[in-house]
């Protein structure tokens, strides 16, 4: 997605061969427009897949899964780091590893809002090692949802994320794959 391939170049930051820091307009502050594009960009790729329920974890993937959200006509669900005096019933859980933040949490979903009738798209800011991507399809699975796909804002394909998802034989769909992060520089995979 070239909109999103110059904004990466533009503002995107490197902070070392392993982090890139998009803060700019992703994960801290947001521009409305590319999130739109991106939004519509998702719903593009899994326009066939009946999808009836967008997933992913708070904080960053939430603007992404709006806007992909909006233009499918489906509800969102994000996956909360926080327990909270209103998400109290059997919830659906697992554990996750942050590689940016490196710490540990628990994210939680209601099983009030996915069920076993869902068809689920998985949509994240980053693709990384894959733990969070892992810990939504734990959820799912405990659910009884289908899982429909994976869509990926940034994918730093040099890490191991992409590729134990392929082995597992789920669809992920990045809009920008990263090649590398060397010297300062950012590198798409073509």
């Amino acid at each position: 997605m070239e909109a999103l391939h110059k904004k990466i170049r533009e503002e995107g930051i490197v902070l070392s061969d392993q982090v890139l820091k998009v803060d700019a307009f992703l994960n801290h502050q947001i521009d409305p427009l590319l999130m739109q594009q991106i939004g519509d960009e998702f719903a593009r790729r899994f326009a066939d897949a009946g999808i009836t329920k967008i997933v992913t974890i708070e904080a960053s993937g939430i603007a992404p899964a709006v806007m992909a959200g909006l233009r499918l006509g489906v509800p969102v669900i994000f996956a909360r780091k926080h327990q909270s005096l209103t998400l109290t019933e059997n919830l659906l859980v697992a554990s996750v590893y942050s590689f940016t933040k490196q710490t540990e949490s628990t994210v939680a979903i209601s099983p009030r809002h996915l069920n076993s009738n869902d068809t689920v798209l998985v949509i994240d800011d980053f693709l990384a090692n894959g733990k969070a991507s892992q810990a939504l399809i734990s959820i799912i699975n405990q659910a009884g949802a289908k899982l429909a796909g994976l869509g990926i804002v940034i994918e730093k394909s040099f890490q191991g994320g992409r590729a134990e998802l392929d082995a597992q034989g789920y669809r992920v769909e990045s809009l920008a794959r990263v090649q590398s992060l060397a010297n300062g520089v950012v590198t798409f995979m073509e």
